[in-house]
């Protein structure tokens, strides 16, 4: 016997927005964060804080993210103020992508 879904915006909108889609959202974006830390470089001896970009990463999230703002969305963000240059390099240091690496290895 073959069974009838009819999908509705409504109950796709509630699902999207739901604390068990949330749940998994921070369980993958932790488990990238705890990657993204194990893969971090740390400063050499010459550098005056070692291990903070390392130490820096941060999970968030908010049932209302998105374009529309009408999903879940979990972040994995690191604040320090060089993290972008770590990621994605400069002319004279070459890019790490710590997050891009962490991400592609950890968010299943």
């Amino acid at each position: 016997m073959a069974t009838r879904f009819k999908m509705k915006r409504k109950g796709v909108g509630e699902l999207l927005r739901s604390d068990m889609v949330r749940a998994d959202l921070v369980r993958r974006a932790e488990r990238i964060k705890s990657t993204a830390v194990a893969i971090s470089p740390v400063g050499t001896v010459r550098d005056p804080h070692p291990g903070q970009y390392k130490g820096a990463w941060e999970v968030s999230s908010t049932s209302r993210g998105g374009r529309r703002r009408n999903r879940a969305v979990a972040t994995v963000r690191n604040p320090t103020y060089y993290a972008r240059w770590v990621e994605y390099g400069t002319e004279r240091v070459p890019a790490h992508h710590v997050l891009l690496r962490a991400s592609i290895a950890g968010g299943r």
